[in-house]
């Protein structure tokens, strides 16, 4: 899929009081390990773990609150309006609250599954089509945990780092929201100083056709 825009961003779109409420809720409640969705819900034993590891390294806390979507929703659809993408979506997942600490990271990735959902409920049929990151701390809160894009639209023979990786300094002020296509591949780099917390949620609708 060729696009004219990988992402769009609202700098600073969030309220401090908002994302510090979001942030005060998120902790109050009991965190988990990030999996990746080639683990699902089993059991891991110490080797599954070391295996995750190698990938991603965070923990996170699931919200379902209306209150955090209304703050939210508009900013998905302004994002897919202006960006020219005009994806058909209907619902979103749980959002995911996420705590990168020292040493913490998520490595290369894209959201979308390899099928459309299929366990019975409102998601299925449907598929990942836009994701958001929405930044709760403030940059000069924490150093390293930079979210990172590689567009990948070229030959393997054209691959240069400094050309189709692309930063994205302009979310890192608190309250700062990124929307991009859920295919497009993306990672945050380690932290090194500091905690990152940030929410993710996914917007679905049925297969593109």
């Amino acid at each position: 899929m060729n696009l004219s825009n990988y992402f769009w961003y609202f700098s600073g779109a969030l309220t401090p009081r908002f994302c510090d409420e979001v942030i005060k809720y998120a902790l109050s409640k009991e965190e988990v390990m990030a999996y990746t969705g080639g683990y699902g819900d089993k059991k891991l034993n110490k080797e599954d773990i070391k295996n995750l590891q190698r990938k991603r390294k965070s923990d996170l806390v699931w919200l379902n609150d209306t209150w955090i979507y209304k703050e939210l929703h508009p900013y998905v659809h302004m994002a897919n309006k202006n960006a020219g993408w005009n994806f058909e979506w209907s619902r979103s997942e749980s959002c995911q609250f996420t705590k990168y600490k020292l040493n913490q990271y998520y490595d290369w990735h894209n959201d979308p599954w390899h099928k459309p959902y299929d366990k019975e409920g409102p998601d299925k049929g449907k598929v990942r089509k836009l994701s958001m990151t929405c930044q709760l701390t403030d940059g000069s809160e924490y150093t390293g945990g930079e979210l990172e894009f590689d567009f990948r639209n070229y030959d393997p023979n054209m691959r240069d780092e400094s050309k189709h990786i692309r930063s994205v300094p302009e979310i890192l002020p608190k309250g700062s929201i990124v929307v991009f296509p859920s295919h497009l591949w993306h990672r945050v780099k380690p932290v090194t100083r500091g905690t990152r917390y940030s929410l993710v949620v996914w917007h679905l609708g049925y297969p593109f056709k």
